[in-house]
């Protein structure tokens, strides 16, 4: 009598063993969240695209310094208005409310967000929803078949 192993043979015994394994941890340039978190702002500047190196090279704004001290501070209501502030991996995992134009919108930052921009994930722009034909529409439009 074969043993079950035995029976599924060499081409399914991957399947078993990979019942067992771990998921996958998440990287983010060969990094993990924990070493991203450890690395300074020169060794981040060569990970991130060339628009947000070069945003970063000119420095902080003294609004960008005091939004920086808030999420230091670890601040539950940080609203900002600050849309072209480059994710850094200090805001890793924080809530910040960005504003688009009419709400704050919360954002919450993770690891594939490092090197954009805050106002990428705040969208100013309502997808158009069409219904009836308005109050200054000819005949002709109001009787066109939505199908």
């Amino acid at each position: 009598m074969l043993h079950q192993d035995e029976k599924l043979g060499k081409s399914h015994q991957g399947i078993r063993e990979g019942i067992n394994k771990m998921a996958k941890e998440l990287m983010w340039r060969g990094k993990t969240e924990e070493q991203v978190k450890k690395i300074d702002m020169k060794e981040f500047m060569e990970l991130v695209p060339s628009r947000s190196r070069r945003t970063l090279k000119k420095g902080f704004s003294d609004e960008q310094k005091k939004l920086l001290l808030k999420i230091a501070a670890d601040d539950k209501n940080m609203r900002t208005h600050l849309r072209d502030m480059v994710i850094v991996p200090v805001m890793l995992g924080k809530i910040i409310r960005v504003y688009n134009g009419k709400d704050y919108f919360p954002v919450m930052v993770t690891l594939e967000m490092l090197g954009h921009f805050l106002g990428e994930f705040s969208h100013t722009r309502k997808t158009v929803a069409h219904s009836a034909a308005g109050i200054g529409a000819t005949r002709s439009s109001k009787n066109v078949s939505a199908r």
